[in-house]
């Protein structure tokens, strides 16, 4: 007996072949089958006499076949097969390209209703019917039988809005169609409710078992939208529900509550070579406040890129230090752990604080004014007896034997989706857990941030330091790309450094000519797919390139990912100090890399980067008080990459162009909806502001009511299966 939960391989019709291209699909169970909603549909609905055929349209018609017959053509070897069809008002031919298999399939005399486009031009002559020749025919149409009183209702393929799925090589839509259709029939009344019936009656959505079928064997474009809008609002809710429920047990812990003190705050801002703007006061306040409770802080800081974050995470670190208790501060590079220590050390070194550093492959402990080489056995012992107060470094900070002995808070840099299980395993066997402060040089539209960070309290540093000027970004036409030589070369001749930023390492002999691949909104990918890209610029080739036929007169050096970490840091250095003028990159450089000297950025292929990125990109340059570029250099001019870049060269402010990106991409590309987990009807809705608060604010009602949803047994089941299948890391 087939139930919602039996695997694929045990559904009649469905053969190892076809087993292996579902599963592909992430299609295991019939469950998911019945889920995976159709990306489109074609209206086949307006069934029209033949007649009235025009070519050009896209037609459906119902007649009986008069003749069918395969040959193949002698030239180029293409089976052709053609049919002729009769109706009242006269014929019509279709033809097949490669599908032999039809002229087994349709015999003479057969009713049949077919839907495709039609077309002029010369047929295939095939002499066993005599009749008058036309030079409009259909072109590959969808067709299937019926008999002479069957009902329109009760096709599948045509004379209906069908639908057309996401496909995979050898598995079509209309086998899709062939297979979820008797499966819809028979569970029609077996798909259990999931959402409470005062939800569906406040908000008047479609019950489930109708609307699941009218998702896939619509009745109408109405009928479309109303299971659309049911389905949207159900992911969304389960997402919101998943997120609340977190925070609400979150909540139910107890953190180390850290008093603020005013007078250590004032002596840590008049001890900087700058004056804090109000936006940070603002935040490094509300955050300081936070850390007064016992309840733990889950907090976002967002700011643009060069806004200062780290000055006000560095408020609070002191503040939970002075309090007697411990630090974690993880970043995502060795690069940007490095600077962060070296940074934090100078903001801090009148306090008397004990700073650890540890990477994968290094430990340092700053102590008494001086940085010393540690072994990591000795900094780990020290860290587990509350000899080190802050310790700064990468994931290295969560590996085994890392033990903190009172840790009060863990900041983390571009690393926002630091979940409850990391956050455990810094705390294991500790009755308090930590505090935390993430931040985002990325900024998040309010629809994402409301659902997918949802569970963190959002401050916003909405002010650049004064000193600041708008850098300004140029898209370089091709024939133009001399002239911004000549500009570079006489910004390093004034004493400037120069990024070169190129997509790829090395070239692979594999990937020449490809378009990329699309791209999810995460630090460390945010490509987006675009066809007709030529040509990707890699980091050697451009490295050669710019050193020897370009700049030989100049000092130009690489730097990529894969190279030893002293390595990367010795030319970093080198490059900060002007031993180096231009540094041609990988998107190493993309996060948090600090070097005031640096007046341009230079991008390759800009194209291949998504807007987020090239904000990223854009904003290691202008961190001093002088004038800074950007140059984008690009070889794809389809009007999707000029939009974006344009929109990069007409705003500076990164929270605009984060809701330019998600208007232009869609939350599916910049989320990356196969790899959240998220079906795409849910990624659509989270466009809609209206949607994300109405489903926040019932998750929230229904949460406060019963947190543990013991009420609701189908909806906490789903919820269950739900938090397994998505992840926004």
């Amino acid at each position: 007996m087939l139930t919602l939960e039996t695997k694929i391989e045990n559904v009649p019709n469905i053969g190892a072949i076809y087993q292996k291209k579902l599963k592909k699909l992430g299609i295991k169970t019939v469950w998911d089958l019945l889920f995976y909603f159709p990306a489109r549909y074609e209206d086949f609905s307006n069934i029209i006499t033949i007649n009235k055929i025009t070519a050009g349209d896209t037609v459906c018609v119902q007649g009986r076949v008069l003749y069918v017959e395969s040959t193949t053509s002698f030239k180029k070897g293409i089976s052709i097969t053609e049919a002729e069809i009769e109706d009242d008002t006269g014929t019509v031919k279709a033809m097949w390209f490669n599908q032999p298999f039809i002229a087994r399939s349709l015999k003479e005399d057969d009713f049949v209703c077919l839907a495709g486009k039609a077309t002029a031009g010369k047929v295939a002559s095939v002499n066993n019917y005599d009749g008058p020749r036309q030079d409009l025919y259909l072109n590959n149409p969808v067709f299937e039988k019926l008999s002479e009183i069957e009902e329109n209702n009760n096709l599948t393929h045509t004379g209906r809005i069908i639908p057309v799925y996401s496909e995979t090589r050898g598995l079509t839509s209309k086998w899709l169609r062939y297979i979820i259709k008797p499966l819809l029939e028979y569970f029609f009344d077996k798909i259990p409710e999931i959402l409470p019936e005062e939800i569906l009656a406040k908000h008047k959505f479609l019950p489930i078992k109708e609307a699941i079928w009218q998702i896939h064997f619509p009745d109408s474009f109405e009928a479309i939208d109303a299971s659309k809008a049911r389905f949207s609002f159900e992911n969304l809710f389960l997402l919101q529900l998943n997120i609340l429920q977190q925070r609400a047990k979150l909540m139910q812990k107890t953190s180390p509550n850290c008093p603020m003190d005013a007078d250590l705050m004032k002596k840590f801002t008049e001890s900087l070579p700058f004056q804090l703007t109000d936006s940070q006061r603002q935040c490094a306040f509300t955050i300081l406040k936070d850390l007064e409770k016992s309840a733990p802080m889950s907090r976002l800081l967002e700011g643009d890129v060069g806004s200062g974050k780290t000055v006000v995470a560095t408020m609070a670190t002191l503040s939970a230090i002075k309090n007697g208790y411990q630090v974690a501060f993880m970043a995502p590079t060795e690069i940007l752990a490095s600077q962060h220590f070296k940074g934090i050390i100078k903001m801090l070194e009148n306090f008397d604080v004990k700073i650890g550093y540890l990477t994968g492959k290094e430990s340092f402990i700053y102590k008494n004014g001086k940085i010393e080489e540690i072994k990591k056995k000795n900094l780990l012992l020290d860290l587990e007896f509350g000899q080190i107060d802050l310790l700064i470094g990468t994931h290295a900070l969560i590996s085994k034997g890392v033990t903190f002995s009172k840790l009060a808070l863990v900041a983390l840099d571009e690393q926002h989706r630091f979940g409850v299980n990391q956050r455990a395993e810094l705390t294991k066997n500790k009755t308090l857990i930590p505090h935390l402060l993430s931040m985002t040089a990325t900024p998040i539209p309010r629809t994402l941030a409301l659902t997918v960070y949802g569970d963190l309290d959002l401050s916003l540093i909405k002010e650049m330091p004064k000193n600041r000027k708008k850098i300004k970004t140029i898209i370089v036409d091709p024939k133009e790309r001399k002239s911004a030589y000549d500009f570079i070369h006489k910004e390093v001749k004034n004493g400037r450094g120069v990024f070169v930023i190129c997509p790829k390492i090395g070239e692979d002999e594999n990937e020449k000519n490809q378009a990329p691949i699309a791209g999810s909104f995460t630090p460390q990918n945010y490509q987006i797919g675009l066809l007709g890209v030529t040509e990707i610029k890699t980091v050697k080739q451009e490295y050669e390139k710019l050193s020897k036929d370009i700049f030989p007169d100049l000092r130009v050096t690489m730097l990529y990912g894969k190279m030893k970490t002293e390595e990367k840091q010795r030319v970093m250095l080198d490059f900060k100090k002007g031993e180096i003028d231009i540094l041609v990159s990988t998107s190493v450089v993309e996060v948090g890399v600090d070097v005031p000297r640096a007046t341009v950025m230079m991008i390759e292929g800009a194209e291949r980067f998504g807007l987020a990125q090239l904000h990223q990109f854009r904003g290691r340059v202008g961190r001093s008080d002088m004038q800074s570029y950007c140059f984008l250099f690009t070889t794809d001019p389809s009007q999707l990459n000029r939009k974006r870049l344009k929109a990069l060269v007409d705003c500076d402010n990164g929270f605009e162009l984060a809701q330019k990106d998600l208007e232009i991409r869609g939350p599916g590309q910049l989320y990356g909806a196969v790899q959240s987990g998220l079906p795409d009807v849910a990624m659509e809705g989270m466009s809609n502001i209206f949607l994300v608060e109405k489903t926040r604010a019932s998750a929230k009602e229904l949460l406060e009511k019963d947190v543990n949803l013991l009420q609701y047994p189908l909806l906490k089941e789903r919820l269950k299966e739900f938090k397994q299948k998505i992840h926004f890391e």
